[in-house]
């Protein structure tokens, strides 16, 4: 071949090629060996603590967490949890005795990649972030991803956002935190 296009999920863009253009398509549709399926649930807002719980019990065994954002900080047009208000809370009070860290699109690169070094030397037990870790992040040690206010993501990202953890031999989990229930949002997240 003279190109090889390449995508984790089938995105429209790589849809339209295979069906309007000359292109065959290969599947990978197996798991690496030794790697588990990452286990998914959608969970509404009374249920926090219970997966903060859930969390800290990962922690203490070694492993990593990821905590994502919609949004970096709080608005006044959108009822949304945001990541910075979240990371001093989170710090000061559920998470105080574990090394949290904060990434989001406003740093730069020197600064993302510092966190990054960070979490994979495990001097980061937990990663509060914005979708900027969405692609590109391997930390075979993450075992937990939490989506909050999951019901404003498009499964694309959900996708990608899960699949930052379940990269080790460890069972691994995804709590999908919808804060506005409807029916077509749980029916949306339900897909995951």
């Amino acid at each position: 071949p003279h190109l090889l296009a390449m995508t984790a999920t089938p995105i429209p863009r790589t849809l339209a090629f295979t069906i309007h253009g000359d292109m065959e398509i290969s599947w990978i549709d197996e798991m690496p060996k030794n790697r588990l399926p990452v286990k998914t649930q959608v969970v509404s807002s009374s249920e926090v603590d219970e997966i903060y719980s859930k969390m800290k019990e990962e922690m203490n065994k070694g492993f990593y967490c990821y905590i994502v954002y919609p949004i970096i900080e709080e608005s006044e047009k959108l009822d949304l949890k945001d990541a910075s208000t979240a990371y001093e809370k989170l710090k000061s009070n559920e998470f105080k005795d574990y090394k949290l860290g904060f990434m989001h699109g406003k740093l730069d690169k020197e600064e993302k990649n510092e966190l990054m070094k960070n979490f994979l030397e495990g001097n980061i037990q937990c990663l509060i972030s914005t979708t900027v870790i969405e692609v590109g992040i391997d930390n075979s040690r993450a075992t937990i991803m939490t989506i909050e206010n999951a019901e404003r993501f498009g499964l694309t990202q959900l996708h990608q956002l899960r699949g930052r953890v379940g990269r080790g031999s460890e069972q691994s989990f995804c709590y999908l935190i919808q804060r506005k229930s409807s029916e077509n949002s749980y029916k949306r997240l339900s897909i995951m």
